[in-house]
């Protein structure tokens, strides 16, 4: 039964790349992934059991998966973070400080107790989101390269804080094993940058790539499993120990090769798993029955497009400043925490991804209005 459970979970996945098909609708892979786990899962016909031991081993394995390839996406190395450091930084910041008040008065408005979670959600990003949208619009201009370094920046600062903003009666513990594992990921980097110094990095590939060992996605997943063992280990989420391998990876350079063959395990395998399990385990119905939780959605979407649509003041084009406020893997990593602690209040969980989505819809707007300026238009930026 345990192997039909995963049968259906892979089955169910399919749904991402069938509505992800039509150009028109552009609808991200994930999103039909949780909607159809929805729909298998607890709030639906319950074909899929979220508390399937084996569902959620692999679960598990996949959500850590999805955090390093969402971390090996931040671009550590593009010339963006020297050249555009300090207005992306000062983007950033100011979107970090507006968060403050609006997460605070949502909790207040809702009753939950939770603006610290909602501060963080709010001014999180998504380099996996952003960054494809910069590329296909092939946007260079000095507001499009602020904006690399803001989601770069939130990104990486939203995975950190979110273990300790959603749980702050254990922030003291939740910091110390924070600290371990970033400092496991920091050694994973040295380690690797002094590989890539003596030139093994490029023998192991060439023996890999000639006999067909598939060394590097083998050691990838060793280090990447051994820092989520440690994860579990000191009571911190498999979340930061995916994303800090994955900076490691994004600051030395990931391989193409490897880059591919992640690819395959996480969007073939491990990713379709985990977003169903997420979607299954969720309960829609407590949204329903709790009209403050549509309102929490309604809220959490709201305040996002206005944290971010505020930095226009800085200069920051509209659309850009909009598209910025793309949310997805925080908002995630939210709610599969909070279910496997079980500090989200009934339908708060089904509220957070609720706004998520309605962010995608918005983002995915801003980005039809963006596009790439005539050379005279960026000549005078």
């Amino acid at each position: 039964m345990d192997l039909f459970a995963l049968a259906v979970a892979l089955l169910a996945g399919l749904a991402g790349p069938l509505l992800a098909a039509p150009r028109r609708l552009r609808v991200p892979i994930v999103v039909g992934e949780i909607l159809l786990g929805v729909l298998v899962g607890r709030t639906g016909f319950g074909w899929v059991h979220s508390d399937n031991p084996v569902l959620s081993f692999v679960a598990t394995a996949g959500f850590a998966l999805v955090m390093l390839v969402a971390g090996s996406h931040v671009p550590l190395r593009h010339a963006a973070l020297r050249v555009a450091a300090g207005r992306g930084a000062l983007l950033a910041v100011v979107v970090g400080v507006l968060a403050v008040p609006v997460g605070l008065g949502v909790a207040a408005l809702v009753g939950t107790g939770h603006g610290l979670l909602y501060v963080v959600l709010l001014a999180s990003s998504s380099a996996a989101l952003v960054m494809p949208v910069l590329d296909e619009k092939h946007l260079d201009t000095p507001p499009a390269i602020a904006l690399i370094v803001q989601v770069a920046i939130a990104d990486t600062v939203s995975i950190v804080a979110l273990p300790l903003a959603e749980d702050p009666a254990r922030a003291g513990r939740a910091a110390l094993g924070a600290l371990a594992v970033i400092a496991a990921g920091g050694a994973w980097f040295f380690v690797l940058r002094e590989l890539h110094a003596r030139g093994l990095v490029d023998r192991a590939h060439d023996l890999s790539k000639t006999r067909h060992f598939g060394l590097e996605l083998r050691i990838a997943l060793i280090v990447l499993f051994a820092i989520a063992g440690l994860a579990q280990l000191v009571g911190v989420s498999v979340m930061l120990a995916g994303f800090v391998a994955g900076l490691a990876l994004a600051a030395v350079g990931e391989p193409r090769r490897l880059a591919r063959q992640l690819f395959a395990v996480t969007d073939g395998f491990l990713g379709p798993v985990f977003y169903v399990w997420l979607g299954a385990s969720l309960d829609l119905r407590a949204v329903g029955e709790h009209p403050v939780m549509i309102a929490l959605a309604g809220l959490l979407a709201a305040g996002t497009v206005a944290v971010h649509a505020a930095t226009r003041v800085l200069g920051q084009p509209v659309p850009l400043a909009v598209l910025a406020g793309a949310q997805l893997g925080v908002p995630v990593a939210a709610v599969t925490i909070g279910s496997g602690e079980h500090l989200l209040a009934p339908g708060e969980g089904g509220a957070i991804l609720a706004a998520a989505l309605i962010s995608i819809g918005v983002t995915a707007l801003a980005a039809a209005a963006t596009r790439r300026p005539e050379p005279e238009d960026r000549s005078s930026t």
